[in-house]
């Protein structure tokens, strides 16, 4: 919940002037609160740089006050929802059946949505971290088709190290993206798993980009306050590139 419209667009456009020239190999994608979505797709370039909003709802339309449909942010240019973001769950109480039924509507409205699962920091020191996220797996998206899975975009986020300042090492996050990545495989095969986008969300910053990127099962980066600075939010983007 950050920029004013005008500021959000300003912060855009200078991110897609930072990248002019450059030849990207990664997907760039802004995810922006829905009140900036319409503007921010006619004021840069989607093809070169795509749209997401934060959340939607989990209903199709109606009389639910305050509440964005999925056809909605389509119908605003955006092309990504992040969608079971930690804070979500945490402050808003979103359950495995609010973010299946989420996660359906957003499909069927052509969206793709960012998953979003990890584990508090009493799971992690109780080491329950791959317990945790398997079951944020099965309570919510393991019940798609394999064709429907591989739509989505995962994104793991060790939530106790969100604005924490602390950080997953390297080795921490590779362990957990491995072990997702072989369950998407148990569940649906090797070819899904090994062409599936697995982000990692825990405090990714200009400074330890690169070192995260270089793991193998780490496909890039759900980034959260740096990319409210152009420089490190190209600095990232850089380091995977």
């Amino acid at each position: 919940m950050n920029k004013t419209l005008q500021e959000g667009i300003e912060l855009a456009k200078s991110i897609e002037a930072a990248l002019k020239g450059k030849e990207l190999t990664a997907g760039v994608v802004l995810g922006a609160p829905f009140i900036h979505l319409a503007s921010l797709a006619t004021a840069i370039d989607t093809k070169r740089i795509a749209i997401s909003a934060q959340n939607a709802a989990d209903k199709e339309s109606g009389a639910y006050t305050g509440e964005v449909a999925p056809a909605q942010i389509k119908s605003t240019g955006a092309e990504y929802v992040i969608l079971g973001h930690s804070e979500r769950r945490t402050y808003y109480g979103e359950t495995y059946e609010t973010l299946k039924e989420k996660v359906r509507l957003a499909l069927k409205n052509e969206l793709i949505p960012i998953f979003c699962i990890g584990e508090v920091k009493e799971e992690r020191e109780a080491n329950k971290q791959n317990e945790v996220v398997k079951a944020q797996l099965d309570g919510s998206v393991f019940n798609l088709t394999a064709e429907e899975f591989s739509r989505l975009v995962i994104a793991y986020e060790p939530v106790w190290a969100i604005g924490t300042g602390l950080t997953a090492t390297p080795e921490q996050a590779q362990e957990m993206h491995a072990y997702i990545r072989s369950l998407i495989a148990e569940k649906y095969g090797e070819t899904v798993a090994d062409d599936m986008t697995i982000l990692y969300g825990g405090s990714c910053n200009a400074q330890n980009a690169k070192g995260l990127f270089e793991n193998p099962d780490i496909d890039g980066g759900l980034i959260g306050g740096a990319s409210l600075k152009v420089d490190d939010f190209i600095a990232i983007i850089d380091a995977i590139n």
